[in-house]
């Protein structure tokens, strides 16, 4: 699997994860700094070779608008990590209204969570308080520099000093 590299923009807030061919592109083109390389790899021509880079800053600055991270289903089951958070099951997992949406629950990521089907039953149409669960965390919405150091910390430790997350 190829290595990818992260995009800053100028303020070094995370844009995008690019190729490392549109990142040389960048480079070459002097659009981008490599503030980064990966570790033991690099790309030869025939005549040279290159630092894979693993980082890039823009030596522009971007207006881009932050769209926030989508709310889907396998964002959230990723956001808990694929646990239920009333009693840490990773089988059966469905999603649960913390506050059901027949007492004025909203769909927004500070009210869903991650729930096995044995607990999503139980709690029925109650709050957790009423039906005697406790939720392991509280739900919040992450960002997307959440997304991309649950991603470092797989395959890319290059990335993690460039990617501030508060932990949860």
């Amino acid at each position: 699997m190829e290595k990818r590299v992260l995009v800053l923009n100028m303020d070094h807030s995370p844009i995008a994860v690019i190729t490392v061919q549109k990142a040389f592109v960048l480079i070459f083109l002097e659009k981008a700094t490599c503030l980064s390389h990966y570790e033991g790899l690099e790309v030869r021509t025939v005549n040279e070779v290159f630092s894979y880079p693993a980082v890039l800053r823009l030596n522009e600055y971007k207006n881009i608008p932050f769209r926030g991270v989508l709310l889907n289903r396998n964002n959230l089951f990723r956001r808990d990590k694929g646990t239920c958070q009333y009693c840490g099951s990773k089988k059966n997992l469905t999603i649960d209204h913390v506050i059901p949406r027949s007492k004025g629950g909203k769909t927004n990521w500070t009210n869903l969570t991650t729930a096995c089907n044995r607990c999503n039953v139980l709690k029925g149409d109650k709050t957790p308080e009423q039906s005697g669960l406790i939720l392991q965390s509280k739900p919040f919405k992450p960002s997307l520099a959440f997304f991309l150091a649950e991603y470092a910390e797989r395959q890319a430790e290059e990335w993690l000093p460039f990617l501030s997350v508060r932990a949860y």
